[in-house]
């Protein structure tokens, strides 16, 4: 399928040069249509280049390539007709999720790992079996940060 001719809504993720690797499904029969881009022109593509081609884009997945002041930032900094998902995923795989809500304010969540997993699948982003591997591996590496403290 050309580009030109996919019509699904389209989800942003930002990713670091060193970011390691999600289990993205991004097979033309995924719901959303996933655009990878570097976190650094993340701001610039909202600004200008999604209103200049009419991109629908549904949400923005930081997926630990910012600090929380970055996520911040970028949230103060929306294009006011944006009105989709901005969500942070941290390196121990915790989250932030910003929504717009009635009256077209945006609230925030503070996300657990099984949360971000639990939106990651719900919106078809990741397959289920890769939800299925990623959580015990969050919880080993919740144990183990636990034994060092």
């Amino acid at each position: 399928m050309r580009m030109r001719d996919d019509k699904r809504r389209i989800t942003l993720i930002a990713r670091g040069p060193a970011t390691p690797e999600r289990a993205w499904d991004s097979s033309s029969s995924a719901p959303s249509r996933l655009m990878f881009l570097e976190a650094v022109v993340l701001l610039h593509v909202l600004d200008t280049g999604v209103p200049e081609i009419n991109l629908d884009v549904e949400r923005v997945v930081l997926d630990r390539s910012t600090s929380a002041v970055e996520y911040l930032d970028l949230l103060a900094s929306l294009p006011t007709d944006f009105s989709g998902d901005v969500l942070l995923v941290r390196e121990d795989e915790t989250g932030f999720l910003s929504s717009s809500a009635r009256g077209g304010n945006r609230v925030l969540y503070a996300l657990s790992p099984a949360d971000v997993l639990f939106y990651l699948e719900t919106h078809a982003l990741v397959s289920a079996a890769a939800a299925e591997f990623e959580m015990p591996l969050v919880q080993t590496m919740k144990a183990a940060r636990a034994m060092s403290a």
